[in-house]
């Protein structure tokens, strides 16, 4: 009998182990043979899911998955994040503009409008607001009797801001909450700000206000609203007591460091808003120092308050600053920030330079994302989830530079990026690289030193032990303060006698012998220890930022998708290294305890080596069992491979924790670090416990409640008297050194002047100063007494 002739059918070849086959409305995955997943032809969510599948599961890859299903490589690579975010559900929503929708609100015809009629092509007016050219096409047309009205409004305005010569009115941009959806870049609007912006003296354009009362922005807010306004004009109210005003003290520092002045260049502007890129910036600032950890902690914060140290009527609230932290991430100019910043600092202070410490600072993840990075962790003597972050900082200890690592790369294989880094921030000055064991490598060192740098390293493995009566006391003041060592120096080799370095050895009070590896030969080998142990410095910078200025803080739970062709190390070879380990510790034990009962042997009873075999048949069989276990596992262990791809290893979709916001708050506290080490430098000769008290009195001053006075062009800040006497004299003598930078309050032109208000006097009988008192008890002893007595005498008197 004939079989049935099967309905028509079509396959659509994956790869060489999967089809896809189309039977009328079905589709059914087949994997090897095998129906793996089948669904309806219109159900898109199975069929998104059925793409997912495929890709993560190892079947095929995104190009065929990509190609056998008609979509691009984009659209599969959406799909497998939607689903790693939300699951199915997932995918079914859909991102972006739906089908006929404008993508231009009616609202921001004004400034279409407005950009039209400043000569600006459509094309730039696209760029410019984050759409295509065809939008603005459909939207341009005649304008309407109260469009032509508002832009004679804004025109009225702008000449009205030419009358002054401190401000202008801010371009006009993105209106409303588009703002946050477009990032227009700097290039495009630098020729718009030269016009319509005067620059400041330090080169930042100075906005003008059209409200008067510094209590109430409204009229700035609207203006914002209708896109029309970039950034805040600060406008300061005078006040008594303001909390947290102390914090001012920073902005001399702060300005020096050219944070501002450089995010200007790279980011321009984030778009029309009240709170733009000054604020935001110096918002994220004054947290910093205010020692504000988190921008949750600004709920606990009294906006009004906080507000008036920014010239605003309320300081930005936590949703407010979080959209400008993703506005700025958007750019992705963190580390070119860093690297700006860096090298403003080596121009600055290239003395300090000589020394730069290198080390890799783990932060561990808690969360309940699965990423793919792992490391140890030596606070908790644990590899745990981790990303690392590699900082260089200078010789006094002062960061300079922070680095965001690739995952799992350790110090040896990380130093090569960091040394570039560090070439294009110090220019082709010779400096000398310190790091810990970490980075230990003859290799590196050799290369290290044919690109012009120096090391200085602990040296790692065993050495030879060298005669403590072969070691030298040695004793100098280097920076300012007395060190004694006992030192040994001596010319060591690496990679069979082509690498010549220097070892300096020093012997400890317990007897430890420390070794340290360097190619400087000018140097002393005191000077030598000393920077070594120096970089302890870095480990308690560390720390401090830890506890004050909670490096180790998630910024947002963004990921980020992970290359999953990445190769890591094999952790299937990496537990049969363990077992080895372990194998071959229990084989050298009982080789041992063989050995002693061999010697123990007594011959006259057993002289021939059978006869101690069969006495001693149990642990000869245990001594074998234990050296095939050996074999078996090296010969297991040559099969594995050292390194596989992180897809092999986890089903899911590879992830990273985002790096870009977190990189741009750790770069905003390493310049707040900066600004309180400046100001650290000059109370010191002012202060004598500085080394030991200064950040904390710094820590005070900037939460010291004061006075804000507006006088014409002069900003004064009156601070309040501190907790002691010699506290405040040094806060006296720091405000009249910063009262000579002449620094202009960041978008204004308001002159800073610092002060102090002095003490109350404090006096019980004799109120007055110390010297007046004194005086008065010297001179009025006698005429007081007899005044008394005349008094009494009289009294007595008129009673008899």
């Amino acid at each position: 009998m004939a079989l049935p002739s099967p309905a028509a059918s079509n396959t659509v070849v994956i790869n060489a182990r999967c089809s896809l086959r189309i039977e009328a409305g079905q589709r059914v995955i087949i994997v090897a043979g095998l129906p793996v997943h089948h669904y309806c032809a219109e159900d898109a969510v199975a069929e998104a899911y059925a793409m997912v599948f495929l890709v993560e599961s190892g079947f095929a890859q995104q190009t065929d998955v990509a190609r056998a299903f008609a979509r691009s490589v984009r659209t599969v690579r959406r799909y497998q994040r939607r689903y790693a975010q939300g699951g199915m559900a997932a995918l079914d929503r859909e991102e972006g503009w739906r089908r006929g929708r404008r993508r231009i609100s009616g609202k921001r015809l004004r400034s279409i409008e407005m950009l039209k009629s400043q000569g600006m092509s459509n094309r730039a007016i696209a760029h410019r607001l984050g759409v295509s050219e065809k939008a603005i096409r459909k939207l341009v047309g005649p304008s309407k009797p109260a469009d032509s009205a508002q832009l004679a409004f804004v025109g009225i305005t702008t000449a009205a801001a030419g009358k002054s010569p401190a401000s202008r009115v801010p371009s006009a941009t993105l209106t409303g909450d588009d703002a946050d959806r477009a990032t227009p870049p700097a290039e495009d609007r630098a020729g718009d700000r030269d016009l319509i912006a005067a620059p400041a003296d330090d080169g930042e354009p100075a906005p003008m206000s059209l409200d008067r009362d510094a209590s109430d922005r409204t009229f700035d807010r609207r203006l914002a609203y209708l896109g029309l306004l970039d950034d805040a004009a600060p406008l300061f109210r005078e006040g008594s007591s303001v909390p947290g005003v102390g914090v001012l003290l920073a902005l001399p520092c702060l300005v020096e460091s050219g944070l501002l002045r450089i995010s200007r260049k790279l980011y321009g502007e984030i778009g029309p808003a009240f709170y733009g890129l000054r604020t935001t910036l110096l918002t994220l600032l004054f947290m910093a120092l205010l020692r504000i950890k988190r921008p949750e902690h600004l709920k606990e914060r009294d906006p009004a308050a906080f507000g008036s140290l920014l010239g605003l009527d309320r300081a930005p609230e936590v949703k407010t600053l979080r959209r400008r932290l993703t506005r700025l991430a958007a750019h992705h100019c963190a580390e070119q920030l860093g690297a700006e910043l860096a090298r403003l600092r080596v121009d600055q202070r290239g003395h300090l330079m000589g020394f730069l410490y290198v080390d890799g600072h783990v932060r561990a993840y808690h969360g309940q994302r699965a990423i793919a990075s792992k490391a140890y962790v030596a606070r908790r003597h644990l590899a745990m989830p981790a990303s690392t972050d590699y900082w260089i900082n200078d010789r006094s200890g002062d960061p300079l530079l922070v680095i965001t690592g690739e995952l799992d790369a350790a110090l040896t294989k990380a130093l090569p990026r960091l040394l570039r880094e560090v070439r294009d921030v110090v220019g082709e000055r010779r400096v000398t690289i310190v790091f810990d064991r970490g980075g230990w490598s003859p290799k590196l060192f050799s290369t290290m030193i044919t690109d012009g740098f120096d090391l200085l390293t602990y040296r790692k493995g065993r050495c030879r032990r060298i005669n403590e009566r072969r070691f030298i006391r040695r004793r100098a003041e280097l920076d300012g303060r007395w060190v004694d060592y006992l030192l040994h120096d001596q010319p060591v080799r690496f990679l069979k006698g082509k690498l010549r370095l220097r070892q300096v050895t020093r012997l400890c009070d317990g007897g430890h012998q420390t070794q340290v590896i360097t190619s400087r030969w000018d140097l002393r080998d005191i000077e030598v220890a000393y920077r070594m142990f120096e970089r302890w410095r870095q480990e308690n910078f560390f720390k401090y930022m830890r506890e004050e200025f909670l490096l180790d803080a998630l910024i947002d739970y963004q990921i980020e998708s992970e290359d999953p062709t990445r190769t890591i190390p094999n952790p299937e070879r990496r537990a049969l290294d363990k077992e080895i380990r372990a194998a071959r510790a229990d084989l050298a034990r009982l080789e041992r305890d063989y050995g002693a009962v061999a010697a123990d042997n007594a011959e006259r009873r057993r002289p021939t080596m059978r006869g101690f075999k069969i006495a001693h048949a149990r642990l000869g069989k245990q001594l074998r069992t234990a050296h095939a276990r050996v074999a078996q596992l090296f010969e297991q262990r040559r099969d594995v491979a050292k390194r596989v791809e992180v897809r092999d290893l986890n089903e899911r979709a590879v992830v990273k924790l985002a790096t870009e916001r977190k990189h741009l708050t750790d770069i905003i506290k390493m310049v707040a670090y900066q600004a309180e080490s400046d100001l650290l430098a000059l109370l010191r000769p002012h202060y004598a416990r500085a080394d030991q008290e200064g950040r904390t009195l710094l820590h005070e001053l900037f939460t010291t409640a004061g006075d804000i006075r507006v006088c014409d062009s002069e900003l004064h800040i009156t601070l309040a008297p501190l907790s002691s006497p010699h506290r405040t004299r040094a806060a006296q003598a720091l405000c009249e050194m910063l009262d000579q930078t002449a620094t202009l309050f960041p978008g204004s032109r308001l002159r800073m002047r610092f002060a102090v208000r002095s003490p109350p006097r404090i006096g019980l009988a004799f109120p007055g100063s110390r010297v007046e008192r004194s005086a008065t008890t010297a001179v009025a002893p006698v005429s007081l007494i007899g005044a008394k007595t005349g008094h009494f005498c009289a009294t007595l008197c008129q009673e008899v």
